[in-house]
């Protein structure tokens, strides 16, 4: 059994979350792979095959640059990956149809149900990305319970949804010298961490605007994550609230870094209009912090009961949820044992096995 797995969102100029997925899942899926079975990544690449620090495996190059062959995916035409049984899209970067088994992983519905908060171009080409793959994939595969039953209300594909969660990131282990780099990035501890791209659907005005209100007054907040699209400035943000001072923005930082964020951190808060994981919300239990996020479906699915939840663009609430956690020691300590429990539950490698399962049922 030979299976493409197409992963050029590693090397977007922001690969974001499902940038992650596609390295935890190529790597967990090499690691696990059955006997006769093979696996290569797909990218589009000119030139010589660029090298991936991260292990995902040995890839393989589509003669043509990432822009163009999204132009021509879209259209239905371009080149696909060769010798093959089964091809699996690891975002909606969906191949045409040729004679391999058709596998696409659906993060999230956001460009149906928020298309406001992407750009026109991403709602376009991701609403006819998903109408394809909708009508020609094999299996769809969504990161959460919540975007299954969204993706089969929306698109009603015509082959089986199935979820299977996303695992934790080994990549991210708190390194010896994490007071050194927090005291490098951000020069304080016992602070409010959100992690992610800046763009609107991320709802950081709210989150803002919480900690705007008088009870937050004494609190801080470190943003990590590169800027997305929309012009979301936070540290502008910050300065028009009057609240520039106590909000640092570290923009992208490496593994190690954001080990040593989420360790210091008081509190992760993900207040997100619409997710279709949100895989910080993991990130963060499995290193010990307590969160508190919106109740987005696919977030409260993750953080099951060790989490805190508030509603979506309600920065009055997220306050009081937030005084409410940082006050309580007893509730931020059985936050953070639920959460280290609930961790447990995401394990790449269980992910992998279930998917090879699946390929060798649509392998020929």
């Amino acid at each position: 059994m030979r299976v493409g797995l197409v992963v050029d969102q590693l090397f977007a100029s922001v690969p974001g979350g499902t940038g992650r997925y596609a390295r935890g899942l190529a790597t967990a899926l090499a690691l696990t792979a059955p006997p006769h079975a093979s696996l290569h990544s797909w990218i589009a690449w000119h030139g010589p095959s660029p090298r991936d620090p991260r292990g995902t495996g040995q890839f393989r190059q589509l003669p043509i640059g990432s822009k163009l062959l999204s132009r021509m995916w879209e259209r239905g035409i371009g080149p696909v990956p060769r010798d093959t049984d089964v091809v699996h899209a690891t975002t909606l970067l969906v191949p045409p149809k040729r004679s391999a088994a058709l596998v696409v992983t659906i993060h999230d519905v956001v460009p149906w149900t928020h298309p406001e908060t992407l750009t026109p171009r991403g709602v376009v080409f991701h609403r006819r990305m998903g109408a394809r793959a909708a009508s020609e994939a094999d299996l769809i595969v969504t990161p959460t319970l919540a975007v299954a039953d969204q993706v089969r209300h929306i698109l009603a594909p015509g082959a089986e949804v199935i979820a299977v969660h996303p695992g934790f990131s080994s990549d991210l282990t708190v390194p010896d010298d994490a007071r050194e780099r927090r005291i490098r990035l951000v020069r304080r501890d016992d602070y409010l961490l959100f992690v992610g791209t800046a763009e609107p659907r991320k709802g950081l005005d709210t989150l803002l605007d919480a900690l705007s209100e008088p009870a937050l007054l004494d609190r801080t907040l470190v943003v990590v994550g590169p800027p997305g699209w929309g012009g979301v400035d936070v540290r502008q943000e910050a300065e028009v609230r009057g609240i520039g001072d106590r909000v640092t923005v570290t923009g992208r930082v490496d593994d190690a870094d954001l080990a040593a964020l989420y360790a210091g951190a008081s509190l992760v808060v993900m207040p997100s209009r619409a997710e279709g994981f949100g895989l910080p919300v993991l990130e963060a239990m499995t290193l010990g912090v307590p969160v508190v996020t919106s109740d987005d479906p696919a977030m409260r699915e993750v953080g099951g009961a060790a989490t805190q939840v508030f509603p979506v663009g309600d920065p009055t609430a997220l306050c009081a949820v937030i005084e409410r956690v940082l006050s309580d020691a007893e509730l931020r300590a059985q936050m953070v044992i639920a959460g280290t429990l609930r961790a447990q539950a995401f394990d790449w490698m269980d992910s992998a096995k279930t998917l090879w399962g699946m390929y060798a049922r649509l392998a020929p």
